[in-house]
């Protein structure tokens, strides 16, 4: 009666993957290989994690914080003028998923302080849709919201980003100047117009473009002081999920009307998203080179190992282990390098992602310097974002890499000759 043959993986393959990997130096081990190839998986793995993650925080909190300050989708052409604006709003506002639809004026302007005269943006908003605009009405810094829009053309009541008021020199309660470039309408054309406001309020929606750089005005107010009598730039609507947005372009036309012509966000700023999702993709592919390289360390070792271990495989051979369980017990080995290195790396990757914010306070404190500055990166902070799905598709990536570069030691084991193993022993 023959023996019945051992199961694939079974517990002796695995008691000999294990002992080998454990195998001091002296004993024809390679444990100096096997630990740098686990930690430069490890470091590989980690770093992936950590960069996707930051670039997905980075692009979730521009999306929050742009697509919070500006519309979704944008309604221009023909319904702009009244009275069939505000036909147009009525109808859009009843689509299904908009939550918001405003006009709105945006123009450039100076703006002059006590200490400094600089460009600014003016947006003209009518103090509902201003507070509805919550990533303004909820972070103001100084001041208050009320007598905005209060009084005859809206008033001269303005709101200011807090960077902009602190590099004029203005607070709450202080006269601020604007200057608009054609604002006044004459027989000769545009001519500029220089009026004084106050300061109601100041804001900081935590991107350094918007706090340096925009000023809130009534929308009548805007309309008078812009020259914009009647009219306005745009409609701009803001709807649940701002990624439905091109989904719901039709209906929107629809409910504005033949006239209207309809854009969203991602056509707007189309070179600037277009240009983060390109970053995104070259940075995953170089670091899952690093990845690749990393796992490439697994076939040093296996080899180094197979042939100290060249003795042990032919007597294994002769006493009835085929060329499967040979294969099996080095390519548990190397995986086992490469799954105990990725997991390893998933678990620092995940742990520094989450801990970035101290991590960051941390390193500027011991350094002096700022690591993440908003005049350059627009955000106050450095963000991170764990996708899990895209975690599970990088560890994925380096346990198959790990088990790639493993097979051709293993399989170079399996093909051993046991008598020319055996000849000069």
């Amino acid at each position: 009666m023959s023996a019945e043959r051992a199961a694939p993986f079974g517990l002796w393959e695995r008691m000999l993957a294990s002992r080998y990997l454990r195998a001091k130096r002296s004993q024809g081990g390679v444990a100096l290989i096997s630990v740098i190839s686990f930690v430069g998986i490890m470091l590989a793995v980690a770093v992936l994690i950590v960069t996707m993650s930051v670039m997905n925080g980075f692009r979730s909190e521009l999306l929050d914080r742009i697509l919070g300050f500006n519309g979704h989708i944008y309604v221009t052409g023909g319904v702009l003028d009244e009275p069939l604006r505000d036909a147009a709003i009525a109808r859009v506002r009843k689509v299904p998923d908009v939550i918001q639809a405003a006009p709105v004026i945006e123009a450039q302007a100076i703006a002059m302080g006590p200490n400094q005269i600089t460009g600014a943006m003016v947006r003209g908003v009518s103090p509902g849709d201003l507070a509805a605009t919550r990533i303004v009405a909820g972070n103001i810094t100084k001041g208050t919201l009320n007598g905005y829009g209060a009084g005859e053309f809206g008033g001269d009541i303005v709101v200011v980003g807090e960077r902009l008021a602190q590099a004029i020199g203005v607070k709450p309660g202080d006269p601020i100047t604007l200057i608009s470039p054609s604002g006044g309408a004459t027989a000769f054309g545009g001519t500029p117009l220089q009026k004084t406001y106050t300061v109601g309020a100041t804001f900081t929606a935590g991107m350094s473009q918007y706090d340096q750089a925009y000023i809130f005005m009534p929308l009548a107010q805007a309309q008078l002081f812009f020259g914009r009598e009647g009219t306005v730039d745009a409609i701009e609507v803001r709807v649940k999920d701002p990624d439905e947005a091109i989904g719901m372009k039709a209906a929107v036309n629809r409910a504005a009307g033949p006239s209207a012509l309809v854009t969203d966000w991602t056509q707007r700023d189309s070179s600037y998203w277009g240009a983060i999702k390109v970053e995104r993709n070259v940075m995953r592919l170089i670091l899952g080179m690093l990845v690749v390289i990393a796992a490439m360390n697994i076939i040093s070792g296996l080899v180094m190992l197979v042939k100290n271990k060249g003795r042990d495989i032919a007597i294994l051979r002769t006493i009835g282990a085929g060329q499967g369980s040979i294969l099996r017990i080095f390519f548990m080995a190397g995986a086992a390098i490469g799954a105990a290195g990725t997991f390893a790396g998933l678990a620092l990757g995940v742990l520094i992602s989450v801990f970035i914010d101290p991590i960051q306070s941390f390193t500027e404190w011991a350094t002096g310097q700022a690591v993440f500055s908003s005049d350059v990166y627009f955000l106050s902070r450095l963000p991170a974002k764990v996708d899990w799905v895209e975690v599970s598709v990088i560890v994925a990536f380096s346990l198959i890499m790990s088990m790639v570069w493993t097979l051709p030691p293993a399989w170079r084991a399996s093909r051993l000759d046991p008598v020319e193993a055996l000849r000069y022993e």
